[in-house]
């Protein structure tokens, strides 16, 4: 097993092939951060004249925000057809922040809906001036987006059917397994093929649940993907006794909101919003609604306590897309 982790590390960067239990049992890398005093937000003329998302958003009056469609319990929709989720309200909390800056007091919301596919490519050309989903900020991604302050972390883990468990590598080695395309679960799945020589046949669901359907079909035997995000389909009026999630982790993945690259102004308020809801105690509320309470549809709770590493990183801040961050 340790060879295969060191192939998937020279393959893919450092990947932190540890459970997310050995993540809270370490002590928080000093990374360098982009933390923001937990002030007022305020803007100067220069930068809403600089900053393209700014200037934008002072001309139209409108600041469109991407939103996922499936993502239980960040971003997915009610029984109107609304978003909501825990990621959601983080964003609405930012376009209230917004709202404070000259010029911006009436900002509205356009939600418009993203897939894991179409996500950066909205972000990136300004299709979309903010993403409220399940992003993971990674290196290779940076170099086209820009990324928030992590406001969650979560890990790549397998989920199988009860029936025919898949809980570690050796049991994946050949087989067919499927992940939702446009994931960092799918380049981590890639890498084990190319560096590992598991010889696996990767399935690509359009979405999440697309991706639970071809698990339940038989056509895959495992579900790679965020364990967070399984835990939520799990509680989707799912049985859940039905599947396994393995222990063993295929990686760390701390989330960002994301937004257009190189805006530096727009950047150091979203990070200015977020941290201070970190401070406030609206972090920790929102967290119990959210993880820790019965959400809809289904009126079931996830359960998860929040991890430690976590914890540390409200009052820590980091925008660190290196999973050696996060130990």
């Amino acid at each position: 097993m340790r060879g295969v982790l060191q192939a998937l590390g020279r393959g893919m960067g450092r990947l932190a092939a540890a459970s997310m239990v050995c993540l809270a049992g370490s002590a928080l890398a000093q990374t360098p951060s982009t933390e923001p005093a937990a002030s007022a937000l305020s803007v100067s003329d220069a930068e809403f004249k600089t900053s393209p998302t700014l200037a934008k958003l002072r001309a139209s009056g409108v600041i469109t925000v991407g939103h996922r469609t499936s993502s239980l319990p960040f971003s997915y929709l009610d029984a109107r057809l609304e978003p909501i989720g825990f990621t959601v309200d983080l964003c609405r909390r930012l376009v209230d922040d917004l709202r404070q800056l000259p010029g911006l007091r009436n900002l509205t919301i356009r939600w418009m809906p993203v897939t894991s596919a179409t996500r950066m490519p909205l972000a990136a050309n300004g299709s979309i001036d903010l993403e409220c989903g399940t992003t993971t900020n990674t290196a290779e991604r940076a170099r086209m987006v820009g990324f928030s302050v992590t406001y969650f972390l979560a890990a790549s883990r397998l989920m199988s059917r009860r029936e025919q468990p898949i809980t570690t590598l050796d049991d994946l080695r050949g087989q067919p397994v499927v992940t939702t395309i446009g994931t960092t679960s799918m380049q981590l799945l890639q890498a084990l093929n190319r560096d590992a020589g598991m010889r696996l046949r990767i399935l690509g669901g359009l979405d999440d649940v697309d991706s639970v359907r071809l698990l339940d079909s038989g056509r895959a035997v495992a579900f790679a993907m965020d364990d967070v995000l399984l835990r939520g389909l799990m509680t989707d009026g799912r049985d859940a006794s039905a599947y396994v999630i393995g222990d063993f982790a295929l990686s760390v993945e701390p989330y960002g909101l994301m937004f257009r690259k190189g805006d530096v102004a727009f950047k150091r308020l979203v990070d200015a919003s977020l941290t201070r809801t970190f401070r406030s105690g609206d972090y920790l509320a929102l967290y119990r609604r959210w993880f820790e309470s019965p959400v809809p549809p289904a009126g079931q709770a996830l359960n998860l306590p929040l991890h430690p590493v976590m914890r540390r990183l409200l009052e820590q801040p980091t925008d660190a897309s290196e999973p050696s961050a996060y130990r």
